[in-house]
């Protein structure tokens, strides 16, 4: 029973996120549970790391929804320095230098050269494809919600586990110390009828309890570096610094105050609270609009396009003639309307099906999460069942135990007992002693499971 001890405390310590507990006094500080565990999900690395694609699916809303107005909007800029123009017409004026055929640049007059472009598209009518487009990442990113609050889910199952195997930890550290107890005064019993010469003391009587002290003392050590251990991954979850040490709130480990409602109770919550489920759901919806997107492409687009171009150079005089354009000084602008059509009809019919087959299949990603959520559950629900008969037997069974043990020390007092049936009652109320912890500790933790897997947050349990 010891050894499964250093195995849950492994399993916690390897199952443990990072955690950090911001407290100043030196002193050893109380966690409760519900703390430690929003403590452990503020500061997880994993959560951390998931809460971003959330975030991630939160920009591509933005940039979706900004093809809606102005998708496509330039602008550049050009400067330089660039000789002036001479003409030795004196009949032209310098709005007609376009007329001398023998202008020539003026080496002697410089200036600065300046222009200016804007181009934007805004469209008009895309047969609701950027609609849709819109629909489908605003279903992806609740689909990245609900997948970050199963992450979520898991990491609160985690440190649940872990604040338990503290306190079973310390409730087996308790009893192994009062089993000593016990077995010193036995031992203390023996060398007296030993150094009496009791002839009720048999030698076999001594072998066993030698064979069991060295079993004790075994199972000791390994409780008391099981109990160091959970410590020591609690003051490096917590990130313990200088003398603070970090304990539960609780010094027992009791039953969590919970009744076990029918199976259908749990399936009904699952089927509407699983954020498995509801992630496949939005992106049942994301794709479906992502289909429609697709569709929407195979058509042309009308848009309106708007354009404006402006240079100035002092230098460079601006021609009269509209058909005469000078590069280095002039003004225009435009608008109009204008159809976008993709002409490769093969590969949008393509992209359409590929689109279809990918709708398809996340509905079949509904029906296998849903099977897995039910073995799930059927499971989870089982061992919650089976977790608290064995808890409420065990301590009828400890129950009995005692009694053993005091009819057995009674008998003893007296002088009709005998050391081998003492000996005996004492390993069994130890080892139910162990084992009721144990069962209490797989309990709580079933329950924990059964809660995870019916889509019910873990903070919604109450402990006695």
């Amino acid at each position: 029973m010891i050894h499964r001890i250093s195995g849950i405390t492994l399993f916690a310590a390897l199952s443990v996120l990072c955690l950090v507990q911001t407290v100043q006094s030196q002193d050893t500080l109380r966690v409760n549970l519900q703390d430690f565990i929003r403590t452990g999900i503020e500061n997880s690395g994993q959560v951390a790391y998931e809460s971003r694609a959330v975030d991630l699916a939160g920009n591509r809303v933005s940039s979706t929804r900004s093809q809606r107005f102005l998708p496509r909007v330039e602008f550049s800029s050009q400067h330089g320095v660039i000789p002036g123009v001479v003409s030795q017409r004196d009949d032209l004026s310098s709005g007609q230098y376009y007329l001398d055929p023998d202008l020539s640049n003026d080496w002697e007059d410089w200036a600065i050269f300046t222009r200016a472009e804007f181009n934007a598209i805004q469209p008009v009518y895309s047969w609701g494809a950027i609609n849709s487009a819109v629909s489908a990442a605003e279903s992806g990113a609740r689909a990245a919600e609900h997948q970050f609050s199963a992450v979520k889910a898991e990491a609160e199952l985690q440190l649940f586990e872990l604040y338990f195997s503290y306190l079973l930890a310390e409730e087996i550290s308790r009893i192994i110390e009062d089993a000593s107890d016990q077995i010193d005064q036995v031992e203390r019993t023996i060398n007296r009828m030993r150094d009496e010469g009791d002839p009720d003391l048999k030698e076999s009587d001594v072998f066993k309890f030698e064979i069991l002290k060295s079993e004790f003392q075994v199972q000791r050590a390994e409780v008391r570096e099981s109990l160091n251990f959970v410590k020591r991954v609690w003051n490096y979850a917590l990130r313990a610094t200088g003398n603070n040490v970090y304990r539960p709130t609780e010094s027992f480990l009791d039953p969590i105050a919970f009744e076990i409602e029918s199976y259908e109770y749990y399936e009904h919550l699952a089927m509407q609270s699983r954020p498995e489920l509801r992630g496949v759901e939005s992106g049942i919806d994301a794709l479906k609009n992502s289909v429609e997107a697709v569709k929407a492409q195979q058509y042309p687009l009308l848009f309106l396009g708007i354009t404006g171009s402006y240079a100035n150079t002092p230098n460079r005089p601006r021609q009269t003639n509209p058909f005469i354009i000078n590069s280095t000084n002039y003004a225009s602008a435009g608008i109009g309307f204008g159809i976008r059509q993709n002409l490769n009809f093969s590969s949008m019919r393509n992209n359409v099906e590929r689109t279809e087959i990918e709708f398809k299949r996340v509905q079949d990603l509904h029906r296998a999460v849903s099977d897995g959520i039910t073995l799930e559950l059927n499971e989870k629900y089982r061992d919650a069942v089976l977790a608290e008969v064995r808890m409420k037997q065990t301590e009828a069974a400890l129950s009995t135990a005692r009694n053993w043990v005091r009819n057995e020390q009674l008998n003893y007092d007296i002088g009709f007992g005998d050391i081998e049936d003492l000996l005996e009652s004492l390993q069994t109320e130890l080892e139910l002693r162990l084992k009721l912890k144990q069962n209490v500790f797989d309990l709580n933790k079933t329950i924990a499971a059964l809660y995870k897997a019916s889509g019910v947050p873990i903070n919604q349990l109450h402990l006695n």
